[in-house]
């Protein structure tokens, strides 16, 4: 077996038999890995602190040939502001299962890692909006992962004349002569337009440096939401509880 350290976050922990956790990583150098972690659920062990969500840092694992050990983690950031506001925290563990159906093993997902970072030290913003936050991070994970809505010209024919309107169905926007191809289109308000660009065209670091007015944010949940689950046709379990608290 080799030891190898990577860089990365803990998105999901399952107990194992009596002792043990499994812990899913996403790592920098490796992807998504899953690792058993002995002797995790005991108190005394020195793996209870670091084998919870939230964790980022630098785990410590043997590479077997099907699986890895952890064997120590130095975690620089455990979100523990994160971890004390209970809305903020299923916003968190919303975005980490999204990062979890998406990422692969042995790819690179340091864009992915990044963004997921990013989004989690927002949610510790008090004046950046959570509903607002979300839907950045909905849009840019969809980017990032290649399935992405074209934003700039019409989805159609290519013309960058009168795009207004945005169809899911489409993947993007439509122009004023293809509207009537369209069923779902939704005519976007200019500072809605705008928004739907940066978030797909900004890198993750200038993600979070803006807020906008009620209406934006109504549009953008309006096309976030219904973009992620028209092409990723997943039901996610703690989106259903996030909306029940809200």
């Amino acid at each position: 077996m080799n030891q190898i350290t990577v860089t990365g976050m803990i998105l999901a922990v399952t107990p194992v038999g009596e002792y043990d956790k499994r812990v899913v990583i996403l790592t920098k150098e490796r992807g998504k890995i899953a690792a058993f972690a002995r002797g995790a659920r005991k108190p005394n062990s020195m793996l209870v602190g670091v084998t919870t969500p939230f964790c980022f840092g630098e785990f410590n694992v043997y590479e077997g040939r099907a699986s890895y050990t952890l064997m120590s983690a130095s975690v620089s950031n455990y979100f523990t502001e994160l971890r004390s506001d209970m809305e903020g925290a299923y916003y968190g563990f919303y975005f980490m299962e999204i990062a979890n159906y998406y990422a692969k093993e042995a790819a690179d997902e340091t864009q992915l890692l990044k963004l997921l970072y990013q989004t989690l030290r927002a949610l510790e913003n008090p004046r950046l909006p959570n509903r607002l936050v979300r839907c950045i991070f909905e849009l840019k994970a969809v980017s990032i992962e290649g399935e992405g809505p074209q934003v700039f010209e019409c989805v159609q024919c290519g013309s960058k004349e009168k795009t207004e309107v945005f169809s899911v169905q489409k993947g993007g926007l439509i122009c004023e002569k293809c509207r009537k191809t369209v069923t779902d289109g939704i005519t976007l308000l200019t500072s809605s337009l705008y928004a739907v660009q940066y978030i797909v065209s900004s890198s993750v670091e200038r993600l979070y440096t803006f807020i906008v007015k009620e209406e934006v944010l109504k549009q953008l949940e309006m096309i976030t939401t219904s973009y992620l689950e028209h092409y990723t046709g997943k039901k996610f379990r703690s989106r259903d509880i996030l909306e029940t608290i809200l």
